[in-house]
């Protein structure tokens, strides 16, 4: 029986640790982290409901508590780098439960726990202030009722 040692360094173990935790993370169901951020261009599929593949069992990176694209008042041009607030009452009353930047593609995500109880009323901050929905959501899945062909979700 012959003993070999290996010269291993500290930055090198950690590397091949962290490549062995990411490259098992998605076969081992886990979900991934991924938020959007004001400036950033991570995103794809502008308009398209981004949890029929960023869902548990979906291929995309990530099961989205709450996802969607925010267009500009022409419903032509995604708007970019808004905010969407959601709140427990209407028009931006009650209080302010959660806070999801949008990034410079005009698409907004998060795979952060999002609790919606019996109704969250979502706000989307444009240069000209917020525009409220009326209507309380119950999911987070925003373009299955907004997307590209639908009622698209606007700011101003």
């Amino acid at each position: 029986m012959m003993n070999v040692k290996l010269n291993v360094t500290p930055i090198l173990a950690f590397s091949l640790l962290i490549i062995t935790l990411q490259s098992c993370q998605k076969e081992n169901g886990e979900n991934e982290s991924k938020i959007s951020a004001n400036g950033t261009s991570r995103s794809h599929h502008t308009g398209q409901d981004c949890m029929s593949c960023h869902s548990q069992g979906g291929s995309g990176e990530g099961w989205f508590a709450v996802a969607g694209t925010v267009y500009d008042v022409a419903k032509i041009n995604a708007y970019p780098n808004t905010t969407v607030k959601l709140y427990t009452g209407i028009n931006g009353t009650g209080t302010l439960k959660y806070t999801i930047q949008g990034d410079a593609l005009g698409n907004f995500y998060t795979t952060q726990t999002v609790d919606f109880g019996s109704g969250l009323y979502p706000a989307v901050q444009g240069t000209a202030g917020p525009k409220y929905m009326s209507t309380a959501i119950t999911t987070g899945r925003c373009n299955s009722c907004h997307g590209v062909s639908t009622d698209k979700m606007l700011t101003n």
